[in-house]
């Protein structure tokens, strides 16, 4: 299980829950039910982190739920 925050909405524009990492950049992922929106989501993170390990770029450290003011 991945801690990097998810925050899932629905998206009328395209008949899906729309999943989106913020921590990791352009890291997003969509499904039809809010349940497939998130597994959907853990494995773009791990497709995320295992790019950027191969390409030699910093993976960053997962704050956890971010905390807007």
């Amino acid at each position: 299980m991945n801690n990097y925050e998810i925050i899932v909405y629905w998206s009328s524009d395209d008949s899906a829950f729309i999943a989106e990492v913020p921590e990791l950049a352009g890291c997003m992922a969509d499904g039809q039910t809010y349940i497939e929106a998130v597994q959907n989501a853990e494995t773009a993170i791990d497709e995320w982190i295992d790019t950027a390990r191969l390409m030699g770029r910093s993976i960053p450290v997962s704050r956890g739920k971010l905390v807007y003011a």
